[in-house]
């Protein structure tokens, strides 16, 4: 997925993970839907995923695009990086595979929880951490030392909305475009499902109702219905929502189709965006295989967790590692490209140590972040919204 403090015209052509999402249950052991009111445990692996993902953007963002970043390193990184920019220029697509993960993760989040227990968990999980992400970048970006362009004071509190984009203000956060997608999924999800209740066969018509309305708006060209229905990014919020049905029955065929037809039409919008073999001034030429690859892997590895054939891979560091992927996500661009800049250019490191250096000093804001904003605030926040009526 794509993307200013910085100046957004070279931002809105990256790529950036949609936010991660928190409480994520274990497998069912058996093919049948879990008991009602079971308590299940917390899928590790797909912690793990979605860091996987994360990391990919990042690369992306450091090594595999060119724009704003080529002023942090002082050249384009095909020169920084010769072998791995051909590789990292397929980064973007780890916006692709989150998406999957919370077409899955809101599925079952949102199942048998009331409008207003949906929306504060959803509110109080995105919002702590992405206003202290928008103020600290701000006063980075404001700093005589940065050479990226700041937003204007009034563009800055608008971003603390979360409704810039559709406002029309500059974007604080290059990545915060992925947010705007993801509020519209949880609104339609909302309003589709959780408001009258969440049960499978309203989840089955929900996913072919919107994977039909999506097709018909992609035909029709209309600003409003693409507003709305995001056909670009509906299959893949789909086919995950289709491997949550599978993680409770995997003998549901509706479901594999459900997901089935999400792999086959996502693959298309990935390829249309994405391919870019016969422009002669592309940063790096990726190939409809090597897009198409990506992508399998993600709803690959979705459904290999949704199945429970990954299980085993239940380390208790891979929690850690989902918590940090979310502030990781909001810091990791723009403030990676000024720590770039400060060890590259002014301290004189070899690119290979500034780009593991710049990917470790974001891993631990992101730590900072989650233990000392998500960890208090989050709770807090949820209660405060479970109460309002």
């Amino acid at each position: 997925m794509t993307e200013t403090v910085v100046s957004t015209s070279a931002s809105r052509s990256g790529a950036a993970p949609a936010a991660p999402e928190p409480d994520v249950p274990a497998p069912a052991p058996h093919p049948s839907a879990p008991a009602p009111g079971r308590r299940e445990g917390r899928l590790r692996a797909l912690d793990g995923l979605r860091l996987v993902a994360a990391l990919m953007v990042a690369v992306y963002h450091y090594a595999g695009r060119g724009g704003d970043v080529t002023q942090a390193w002082g050249t384009s990184p095909k020169l920084q990086f010769p072998t791995l920019s051909a590789f990292a220029a397929y980064g973007c697509l780890g916006v692709q595979i989150f998406f999957v993960i919370s077409g899955f993760v809101i599925c079952m989040s949102g199942w048998g929880r009331s409008p207003r227990s949906f929306f504060a968990s959803r509110a109080s999980r995105l919002l702590p951490a992405y206003w202290v992400a928008v103020v600290l970048v701000t006063a980075v970006f404001a700093l005589p030392a940065v050479v990226y362009e700041a937003v204007s004071p009034s563009d800055a509190l608008v971003n603390l909305t979360l409704l810039q984009q559709p406002l029309g203000a500059d974007r604080v956060l290059g990545v915060c475009w992925t947010l705007w997608v993801e509020i519209r999924f949880y609104a339609l999800f909302a309003l589709c499902v959780v408001l009258p209740g969440a049960n499978r066969r309203r989840v089955v018509l929900f996913c072919a109702v919107w994977t039909l309305a999506a097709v018909v708006a992609e035909a029709a060209h209309e600003p409003l219905l693409d507003l709305v229905l995001m056909p670009e990014y509906a299959p893949y919020f789909i086919g995950g929502i289709g491997l949550y049905l599978v993680h409770r029955d995997r003998r549901d065929a509706l479901a594999w189709g459900i997901v089935a037809v999400g792999f086959l039409i996502g693959q298309h919008y990935a390829v249309d965006s994405l391919w870019n073999a016969s422009d002669p001034d592309a940063f790096a030429h990726r190939t409809t295989f090597g897009i198409v690859g990506v992508v399998a892997f993600g709803f690959a590895a979705v459904a290999a967790i949704a199945l429970g054939l990954l299980n085993r891979v239940n380390w208790r560091r891979l929690t850690v590692a989902g918590a940090l992927t979310y502030p990781f996500y909001l810091v990791h661009e723009h403030l990676g490209w000024v720590v770039i800049r400060v060890l590259h250019r002014g301290l004189h490191l070899p690119s290979s140590a500034a780009f593991a250096l710049t990917l470790a000093s974001m891993l631990l804001l992101a730590w900072l972040l989650n233990r000392f904003v998500e960890k208090p605030l989050t709770p807090r926040l949820r209660a405060a919204l479970s109460r309002v009526r």
